[in-house]
């Protein structure tokens, strides 16, 4: 769909004042004001000859010769176009916007032409022709003269009838006139002051009689609800977590490494939501309510990493929840089957079914918040009107005054210094260039870097099959063998697998090395590409493992819990991996590099890596919900410790980037990353789980059913026999959550809000870049102020084909 944007630069009306963009008119006002001033020019030079005590006959030659050429100039050019009698409105439009007019004037005479001109609004009258205004009210860099006041009297005089005409103006027009004003802010503040009675919006006047008791007090409260707010405000940044060590990190180190710790912390926040709800709704209600199945086994320790023993029969995994209603008073014991209910239970709690819908919905709310964040982090780093990389910005307006103490001030200054350098680095990349014969050397390169990569992912993932396979071969002989064994033995696949994605990362780093790309951003994606294509890669292989009826159908007595107990160690076994990393990859690695060279270098921190581990962390969390509630609890746990050990190892052991590169897009592409290959891989294999595999016959809550899926359908059918009135629930469960085809629609619409959202963003994108390029076309305009008149023709018609151009088709 588009839309024609059409910009008028004329006036729409004949009668009204010609626009200075309009072609003829700009025209003719520069050959009015070309003769205006040639004239003027003769008689300014007359009078500073008069006033000079020695006069040079050099001089009046000189002079006489520029005035004889610029007369020549205006009469050539009054020949070719009408003469005016007086002044038009684009000619002084023209006039006030030349910056060179305020050039050499003093106080005196700009507070002379503000009164002038403060006095005319007040009368509401017409502004009289040039010719008229007095010398001091006219600007002119010729007359030097104007600048000298002959006293302190006359400036006074001046500066009291500014006064008194601007206390004579509406407020508002009082503000924009002393806004407008080409004085300093002491000036202006002054002005203000005298004018408007009050030196501020909380400050008492001035006055001469002493203040009344009441109207001491309400200043006072006033001040101390403001003081109030203010601290208020402070406290509630303080209570943002992280806040001044991510100010920290970021003054040190960029945008670039700020952006994993945002990632981190986001993290968190869907974590922290996951636990709540689960704890609240399934963990607290089956707490209240115990299972009757004692638990014999004994705590050794082991547990902590294993996560078997003790901990199997507890409130951590799926097979420890009850298949009834909790607060039945016939459910006194496991099996309830054939229980008669001698009374009705008041507000039922069935456990079958508040676990799938709270896990659902937990999803659904994950998936929303996902969805949210992603669409607002694309409207940070995408924005409309974005200037983060414009360098004039970071130079004059990046500073925050209101900061005063030395420890914020010293981080304000590092941080406007590292986003300096990525700016700078960035449009150092893009002024770069290669040739074709680069290129194709390159390109080889990459082709031979992702063969070599792809083949250790394949290489990878048949070691991971086959090793899965002979753990499960001793696990099952193991249990039909009823011999106790060694639970550590359990430990061997999730090592495996966390040793494939520590060491995998440092290979890829090499082919980086050998690739030499030029721009760190590129190099970060190649990077993240290659690890996520491993990661997810090997964990569709375990889903397929974990699902395979050679588990669900084996003699495991309860598969869900030997599921979540391979997460629950894949998430421990990674978190220690991910110590040992820094701890070598690091701390020995610093330690080895300062020895050996003299200018102290250190590693740099790998965000590719550290953020495909906190994503592939992440995918396990939600992988494990279904089968082992409490398994969020754990992810924050781990993750909360891991950004104080990341923090003081980053500040310890690590270095800036050795090429500073701004991250405007990463978090963006973090959240992605989150949403589509992690979150939606863990809703295929829930969903999966939920609507086709069977559940085990002797444990969970839905041992009994076919498939999980069928608890919902059994509790509609029950409701329904209850209470009749309640069919029309029954109708919107049978046609729009069995039915697929309301899946396929909802996922159409989503997906043609995403592609509409995308195509305004284009179009809004498209219209500021047009718009750019109309202000670049407007300052050349204004440069033919001081460009003389026989080369105006020629580039003012070049600059107004170039505007033109606004005036295309532009998608929306």
């Amino acid at each position: 769909m588009a839309h024609t944007l059409t910009f008028n630069f004329g006036p729409e009306n004949g009668s009204e004042a010609p626009s200075p963009y309009d072609e003829g008119a700009v025209h003719d006002s520069f050959h009015q004001l070309i003769q205006e001033q040639s004239w003027l020019a003769e008689q300014e030079l007359m009078e500073m000859q008069q006033m000079t005590n020695v006069p040079s006959r050099e001089r009046e030659n000189v002079a006489y010769t520029a005035s004889s050429a610029r007369q020549t100039e205006a009469l050539e050019a009054s020949e070719q176009t009408e003469e005016h009698p007086g002044f038009s409105s684009a000619t002084l439009r023209i006039l006030a916007s030349m910056p060179s007019r305020t050039i050499g004037r003093s106080r005196g005479a700009i507070l002379s032409q503000y009164y002038n001109r403060t006095a005319r609004l007040r009368r509401r009258s017409t502004r009289p022709p040039l010719q008229e205004v007095s010398h001091s009210a006219r600007p002119s860099l010729r007359q030097l003269e104007i600048g000298l006041d002959s006293s302190h009297e006359e400036m006074a005089t001046k500066r009291s009838l500014l006064v008194k005409e601007l206390q004579s103006l509406p407020a508002s027009q009082r503000v924009s006139m002393l806004q407008t004003m080409p004085l300093s802010l002491a000036e202006k503040r002054g002005l203000r002051q005298d004018s408007s009675g009050h030196s501020g919006t909380l400050r008492k006047p001035k006055t001469t009689a002493p203040l009344s008791h009441c109207s001491r007090l309400k200043y006072y409260i006033i001040i101390g609800f403001r003081n109030l707010w203010y601290s208020w405000l402070s406290f509630f940044h303080m209570l943002q977590p992280w806040h001044y060590s991510l100010k920290q990190i970021s003054g040190r180190f960029g945008s670039s490494i700020l952006s994993y710790f945002l990632f981190l912390k986001t993290l968190i926040t869907f974590n922290l939501f996951l636990f709540l709800i689960l704890m609240v709704f399934v963990v607290a209600m089956q707490a209240a309510y115990p299972s009757a199945i004692p638990n014999s086994e004994s705590f050794t320790g082991l547990e902590l990493l294993t996560g078997a023993g003790y901990f199997t029969h507890t409130l951590m995994y799926y097979g420890y929840y009850s298949n009834f209603t909790l607060n039945d008073p016939c459910a006194s014991g496991y099996h309830i089957t054939h229980c008669q209910q001698s009374r009705d239970v008041r507000l039922p709690y069935n456990m079958p079914l508040a676990y799938v819908f709270v896990v659902g919905a937990s999803f659904i709310v994950t998936c929303i918040l996902l969805v949210y964040s992603m669409s607002r982090s694309f409207g940070e780093s995408y924005r409309v009107g974005s200037v983060s990389g414009d360098l004039a910005v970071k130079v004059f307006c990046a500073w925050d005054y209101k900061v005063i103490q030395a420890c914020s001030v010293r981080l304000q200054s590092e941080n406007i210094c590292t986003q300096l350098k990525e700016c700078l680095a960035e449009r150092q990349s893009r002024s770069h260039p290669l040739n074709l014969c680069k290129r194709l050397q390159r390109l080889v390169v990459l082709l031979l870097a992702w063969t070599i990569s792809l083949g250790t992912v394949l290489g990878c993932v048949v070691a991971v099959y086959y090793f899965s396979e002979y753990i499960h071969h001793v696990h099952l002989k193991r249990l039909t063998s009823s011999q106790t064994g060694n639970e550590a033995e359990l430990l061997g696949l999730p090592l495996l697998v966390c040793l494939i994605n520590l060491l995998m990362p440092y290979m890829y780093n090499l082919l980086a090395v050998w690739e030499k790309q030029e721009s760190p951003v590129l190099e970060v994606y190649i990077a993240i590409c290659r690890n996520l294509i491993l990661k997810m890669v090997i964990l569709g292989l375990l889903c397929y493992h974990w699902l395979s009826w050679k588990v669900t159908s084996s003699e495991i007595k309860c598969w869900e819990t030997f599921v979540g107990q391979e997460l629950y160690r894949l998430v421990v076994i990674d978190f220690i991996f991910t110590l040992l990393d820094i701890f070598f990859g690091e701390l020995i690695w610093r330690i080895i590099l300062e020895k050996k060279s003299q200018n102290k270098q250190r590693p740099e921190f790998d965000i590719a890596r550290n953020v495909l581990e906190l994503i592939y962390g992440q995918t396990l969390t939600w992988l494990g919900v279904f089968f082992a509630p409490l398994l969020p609890a754990v992810q924050i746990l781990k993750l909360v410790l891991l950004f104080y050990i990341k923090k003081m190892s980053l500040m310890r052991n690590c270095q800036s980037p050795s090429k500073p590169w701004r991250a405007s897009h990463m978090s963006t592409i973090f959240i992605t990353l989150l949403c589509f290959p992690s979150f939606l891989g863990a809703s295929v294999f829930l969903s999966y789980t939920i609507w086709s595999v069977r559940p085990s016959e002797i444990c969970g809550p839905f041992q009994s059913l076919t498939t999980v899926y069928d608890s919902g359908k059994m509790w509609v059918t029950q409701l329904e026999k209850s209470n009749p009135n309640l069919t029309w629930f029954t109708w919107i469960h049978q046609h729009m959550i069995q039915n697929t085809f309301f899946l396929f629609v909802m996922s159409g619409i989503l997906l043609a809000v995403i592609y509409l959202n995308i195509q305004v963003v284009k179009g809004q994108w498209k219209i500021i870049s047009l718009l750019k390029e109309q202000i670049a076309n407007e300052g050349e305009d204004q440069g033919l102020f001081l460009i003389p008149q026989r080369s105006c023709r020629n580039i003012w018609g070049k600059t107004r084909m170039q505007q033109l151009r606004i005036s295309s088709a532009v998608p929306y």
